[in-house]
């Protein structure tokens, strides 16, 4: 089983994340099947860049995202673009 989760980066006090996908078993800065974008929360306004095909690809796959990543995809807009393209 796949999953979409968030691998911390950075230094001390200066977080950054990245979108990953990975083996559901592995821990999350195992090793990563591919790096689908990243969420940088430090700046005033957090910078969320994620590789919408990408995601769209690994979701119809069957990969599951964890919580803060399907909240932070709902924040962008991806979640209910995805969601809807899957019910029509």
């Amino acid at each position: 089983m796949v999953s979409i989760k968030l691998a911390r980066t950075g230094t001390k006090h200066q977080a950054h994340y990245r979108f990953v996908v990975l083996d559901r078993k592995k821990p999350t800065n195992g090793a990563v099947i591919e790096t689908l974008g990243y969420y940088d929360p430090m700046t005033k306004e957090p910078k969320i860049e994620v590789n919408e095909e990408r995601v769209a690809y690994w979701l119809g796959l069957g990969a599951q995202p964890t919580d803060s990543v399907r909240n932070l995809l709902k924040r962008t807009g991806l979640w209910q673009r995805l969601t809807s393209d899957a019910k029509a």
